[in-house]
C-alpha cells in the first residue's frame, strides 16, 4: 500500500531479475516488516525506518558460512536427534495429532537450536511462544494500522514479546561466553561482529535480526512439512516409494546411528516428493524489490525508486512448462533435462537465492525419513480448506491418523 510496483513473472522475468540483482533491483522489506524486525533504527515510531544495504541486512548470516554444507553436516546428528525426541513426545501413543501445529513446534526448535546455539531448556523458551510467531508471520505483508484487532497490531504485540524473550537469552549468552565457554553460532556471532565503524551491536538490533531468521526458519519449512504430509496421505504409491528408499538408508546404518550427510544424498525421491509439494503450495509466495535506476522490460519503462514484486508460482500450474499440472507427480523431477530453466524457482535464484535453501532440505527430509520408518497416516479431512495470504495454511490444521509400523 502506497508503493507504485509492477510484477514480475514467468521464466524470462525471473531470469531478468535474477541476472540484475544489485545492478537494477535491490532489496526491499514492506513497511510492515521493517517496522516489525527494524525497530532499533527509528526512534520515531509514526515514521518507518529506512531499509539497510543488502550487504548489512545478509552478511550475518551469509559470509560466516554457517549455512555452508560443511557447518549443516556438522549439525545433521542434533537436527536428527531432536526430530526423533520430538516425535517420540509428542506422537507416541496418539492415534490422532495435529500435522501444522507440530510441524511448528518442530521446525521453530530446530531454528532455535541451530541460530541460536540454545539449550532445550531456551528452545522450550522460544516454542513456548510459537503463537507470537504465527502472528509476526501473518503481519508481515498486512497495512501498518496498529489499532486493536488488525494484524499489524497483533504482529507488533508479538514482536515485543518475542524480543524480550530473546534479550533475556543475548544476556545469558554474553554471560557464558564471558565465562570463557567456547560456542559456534549465528547469535554468537552476532554479539562479536562489528560494523564498519568498529561498534558491536546492540542487543535491541541483535534481537531484531534474530527474530527475522527464526521466521524465516520456521514458517517456511513447517508450510511445506505439513503439505508433504497431505500429499503423501493421499497417495500410498508415493508412500511407500519413499519408505522403501528410506529402508535402504537405515538398513546400511549400525542401529543407533544418526543421519549424516552421504544419507541425505541418497534421499533422491524423497527431495523429488518436497519438490512436488512446493511446486503445488509454495511455502513463499514471492518478495520486494526497489528499482536502483530507470530500465526497460518488456516495452515498459519502469523508474527508479518503484518496487517490483516478484512471485515465485507463477509458472507452477502453466501446463506449457509441467505436464499435467494439477497431478502430484515427483517423477517429473527424474528426466535428465528437469523442469525447463526460471521455471521452478522455490528458492529464487542468483546472489539473492534464499540462503537457507540446504538447511530447509536437511530440516525436511530428516522429519520424512523419520516419520515413515515409524508411521503410517491418513487424512481425517481429505478434502480441508486452505486459507491464509502469503502463506498457505490448512484450516483445520491438518488432522492425521496415525498407524505404527513394525
Amino acid at each position: 500500500m502506497g508503493e507504485k510496483t509492477v510484477v514480475i513473472c514467468g521464466p524470462n522475468g525471473h531470469k531478468f531479475l535474477f541476472s540484475n540483482e544489485e545492478k537494477l533491483f535491490t532489496v526491499f522489506r514492506t513497511h510492515s516488516m521493517q517496522r516489525i524486525f527494524r525497530s532499533y533504527q527509528s526512534k520515531n515510531p509514526s515514521s518507518p525506518p529506512p531499509p539497510p544495504s543488502l550487504s548489512q541486512s545478509t552478511r550475518v548470516i551469509r559470509q560466516p558460512g554457517f549455512l555452508k554444507p560443511e557447518a549443516l553436516a556438522r549439525y545433521l546428528g542434533e537436527m536428527d536427534c531432536i526430530t526423533k525426541e520430538l516425535l517420540q513426545s509428542h506422537w507416541e501413543g496418539k492415534s490422532e495429532i495435529k500435522t501444522y501445529h507440530f510441524a511448528k513446534i518442530l521446525t521453530l526448535t530446530l531454528a532455535s537450536r541451530f541460530f541460536l546455539g540454545s539449550t532445550n531448556s531456551s528452545s522450550e523458551r522460544m516454542v513456548k511462544l510459537v503463537h507470537y510467531f504465527d502472528d509476526i508471520t501473518l503481519g508481515l505483508h498486512a497495512m501498518i494500522l496498529n489499532v486493536p484487532g488488525t494484524a499489524f497490531y497483533r504482529a507488533n504485540k508479538a514482536a515485543i514479546a518475542i524480543r524480550r524473550e530473546l534479550i533475556d537469552v543475548i544476556k545469558e549468552k554474553k554471560d557464558e561466553m564471558s565465562k570463557g565457554v567456547k560456542m559456534q553460532d549465528i547469535l554468537c556471532h552476532m554479539i562479536v561482529v562489528k560494523d564498519n565503524n568498529g561498534e558491536f551491536m546492540g542487543e535491541n538490533e541483535i534481537a531484531d535480526k534474530i527474530m527475522g531468521i527464526l521466521v524465516a526458519g520456521y514458517s517456511t519449512v513447517a508450510t511445506t512439512i505439513t503439505f508433504l504430509m497431505k500429499y503423501v496421505g493421499e497417495r500410498f504409491d508415493i508412500y511407500e516409494k519413499i519408505l522403501n528408499e528410506q529402508k535402504e538408508i537405515a538398513a546400511a546404518k549400525k542401529e543407533g546411528e544418526l543421519l549424516e550427510w552421504e544419507d541425505m544424498n541418497k534421499m533422491k525421491y524423497s527431495w523429488n516428493v518436497i519438490c512436488e509439494t512446493m511446486r503445488l503450495t509454495p511455502p513463499l509466495q514471492g518478495t520486494f524489490r526497489e528499482v536502483l535506476t530507470d530500465f526497460t522490460y518488456a516495452s515498459y519503462t519502469i523508474p527508479k525508486g518503484w518496487k517490483v514484486y516478484w512471485t515465485t508460482s507463477s509458472t507452477n500450474k502453466n501446463p506449457l512448462y509441467f505436464q499435467d499440472p494439477q497431478v502430484f507427480d515427483p517423477s517429473r523431477y527424474e528426466k535428465c533435462d528437469g523442469p525447463i530453466p526460471y521455471t521452478y524457482v522455490p528458492f529464487g535464484g542468483g546472489p539473492r537465492m534464499c540462503p537457507g535453501k540446504e538447511y530447509a532440505r536437511l530440516a525436511i527430509l530428516t522429519f520424512l525419513h523419520n516419520v515413515v520408518m515409524k508411521y503410517k497416516w491418513e487424512l481425517l479431512v481429505p478434502n480441508e480448506k486452505i486459507v491464509g495470504d502469503m502463506m498457505p495454511t490448512p484450516e483445520n490444521g491438518l488432522p492425521i491418523r496415525l498407524h505404527q509400523q513394525y
